[in-house]
């Protein structure tokens, strides 16, 4: 059998105004959430699982109250620690700067609800408000923007839209024949560089993109700055933000990233293998604090070729 544990954080769902026909909150979560079971939810709501959103207790009898947050917890596998520690590079009142590991998703999501970078910095500070400003896959380690206030919030979201945040990001691929080729002859000099422009869409399975015909709408500036054996060490600026837009563009120029179990090939499902992390970093997160006005450079440690 396996093992569960119940999720640290609650999740919550609004009840629709349009519905009449459910006089108990407990009928509303059996029917809306169908798959889970009504005997899980009759046992989560005997437990005081589930809540309204100042805390008090729902009970079997409650009534449905249109509009309403109820809140609950999810009963999760036991998740595997993720063998790697989080960092705060810079903390104030309005955002912390962290470095997240490989293989730590940042917020809850699929499997994984309390082995998340959200919740391992509520547990370290202590602040209950903590959300990431921007994304970062789980699979890529790095530096992200989190806020702590939500009356700034919105504020840092910001700079994502007005283009006011640069982002630098490390990467490690094998080479292409030709690449290695010049330059064992002596003919290529680095930096090499690239602009990469194309077009992304969802392919199948849908968490996997694909370039297609048409209008751009990624951008990316990548540059070969190392090379040993038949290794690159690249520097890549995302000028958009697309789904997995530096990993499909590396492979776009043949070189895909060392340890990508996406591309070019969907690999099974399987537990992670710690020892093969996504060799994509980001590395450099650069703005300036629309609040305190600090000019932030914020950097963590990069690859290393050996």
């Amino acid at each position: 059998m396996t093992q569960t544990a119940c999720a640290a954080q609650p999740s919550y769902v609004v009840l629709p105004r349009e519905i009449a026909d459910k006089s108990t909150v407990f009928a509303f979560l059996a029917s809306h959430f169908a798959r889970i079971g009504e005997d899980v939810w009759r046992q989560r709501i005997l437990d005081g699982k589930v809540h309204w959103q100042d805390g008090s207790v729902i009970g079997l009898d409650t009534a449905y109250r249109p509009t309403a947050r109820v809140y609950y917890y999810r009963e999760v596998p036991v998740e595997t620690r993720v063998p790697f520690e989080e960092q705060i590079l810079f903390q104030d009142e309005n955002v912390i700067l962290a470095y997240k590991p490989h293989f730590l998703p940042v917020t809850p999501s699929g499997n994984y609800v309390n082995e998340c970078l959200v919740h391992r910095l509520r547990l370290r500070t202590g602040i209950e408000t903590i959300a990431p400003a921007h994304r970062l896959d789980r699979e890529t380690a790095g530096v992200i923007l989190m806020t702590t206030r939500p009356q700034t919030r919105h504020l840092y979201h910001q700079l994502f839209v007005d283009d006011a945040i640069r982002k630098d990001y490390q990467a490690m691929a094998k080479l292409t024949p030709h690449i290695i080729e010049q330059y064992r002859k002596g003919c290529l000099s680095l930096p090499l560089h690239w602009t990469v422009k194309n077009r992304m869409q969802p392919s199948e399975p849908s968490f996997i993109m694909q370039v297609v015909e048409g209008e751009a709408n990624t951008h990316s500036e990548i540059s070969l700055v190392a090379i040993e054996g038949d290794v690159g060490l690249f520097h890549l600026s995302p000028i958009t933000g697309k789904t997995h837009q530096l990993r499909v563009h590396m492979l776009s120029l043949g070189m895909p990233l060392l340890n990508d179990r996406f591309y070019p090939t969907l690999l099974p499902k399987g537990p992670d293998n710690f020892a093969t992390p996504l060799n994509l970093m980001a590395q450099r997160l650069r703005f300036i604090d629309p609040v305190s006005g600090i000019d932030h450079d914020v950097q963590c440690e990069g690859f290393m070729l050996v």
